[in-house]
């Protein structure tokens, strides 16, 4: 009997482009997350798959299929928004049920997604909630691998390079905050979906900082994307204040807006994160940024498909 994972967040960048991997290694899969429109999208496209629509910060029958699992990977997070009880419940009190199932189940081994955020100088909600987050999952005890990734790019991007990119077809120009030179790392998701079945497969224990190999300014990231998706959108450079000011108006009108001032803060942030030599870790070779950007824009059905916020 092949191994059952029990993926939680499962409909969002990650999940949906870690499943086509794990499927692809024989793995059994249950996928759980509360967004029912993207939920419907992995359906579509893994009719083949168990797919669990539930609210992680409740408790549930979900627990119950949790803990009859060999295997979990904890995808779920509150990245964006503007109130911190949202950060608390879906990054804090979620986990706290989900370990409490692993405990207690027979799950022998999890994948828990942090984040590079947890060693950032930026001190935002989502920061918070993280590093509040990967704590609990460090004192629970239970056997893990937990993975802090970079900036991550790739195929359902709904944030991040695929908002970004979706902006740049629609705008007449497309404004860069200040200078724009502000240090990236950005990550293929392809790249750590191996990562995590490489985990997975080997059950591999530590902690581990999964940062891009190839550094560039976010102004030539942007430059990148435009060009591979064969735009001609100016990039205008805004002064930063006015940006800020932009964003916290939009902020009045939309609840959930794609991009925060707290967001804006930690762009501007100048972080670092460790590079590590994830591949020969993991065994998986680092595609190379360009190639990354060509297959997430150019595959051809992937790129086509759009997650909802």
């Amino acid at each position: 009997m092949p191994d059952r994972v029990f993926i939680t967040g499962a409909a969002g960048l990650v999940g949906q482009n870690l499943i086509p991997f794990l499927k692809a290694e024989g793995f059994e899969i249950v996928a759980a997350d509360k967004h029912r429109d993207n939920l419907e999208i992995l359906r579509q496209m893994h009719p083949d798959i168990e797919v669990i629509e539930a609210d992680l910060a409740e408790p549930g029958p979900w627990q119950a299929r949790l803990e009859d699992s060999d295997l979990a990977v904890l995808l779920h997070a509150q990245i964006g928004g503007l109130d911190a009880d949202e950060f608390t419940r879906n990054n804090v009190i979620a986990t706290g049920l989900c370990l409490e199932a692993i405990r207690t189940g027979r799950v022998r081994y999890t994948v828990h997604v942090s984040s590079s955020v947890v060693n950032s100088m930026a001190d935002d909600f989502y920061t918070r909630s993280k590093g509040e987050q990967e704590e609990q999952v460090k004192a629970s005890g239970i056997k893990c691998c937990i993975l802090r990734p970079t900036l991550m790019f790739g195929w359902f991007d709904r944030k991040h390079l695929g908002w970004l990119k979706r902006f740049m077809e629609k705008a007449p120009v497309f404004p860069i905050p200040g200078h724009g030179r502000y240090l990236r790392q950005p990550l293929y998701g392809g790249d750590f979906s191996a990562i995590v079945g490489a985990a997975l497969t080997r059950e591999i224990e530590g902690t581990y900082n999964i940062s891009g190999q190839e550094t560039i300014d976010y102004i030539d990231l942007i430059r990148r994307v435009r060009s591979v998706n064969q735009l001609r959108t100016p990039i205008v450079k805004i002064p930063y204040f006015a940006f800020w000011t932009l964003l916290r108006v939009y902020a009045l009108f939309d609840r959930n807006p794609p991009f925060t001032t707290h967001q804006l803060e930690a762009l501007v942030t100048p972080d670092r994160f460790e590079v590590i030599d994830w591949p020969s870790i993991f065994g998986v070779p680092a595609t190379p940024l360009d190639e990354a950007l060509e297959q997430t824009y150019r595959h051809p059905v992937y790129s086509a498909i759009t997650l909802k916020f």
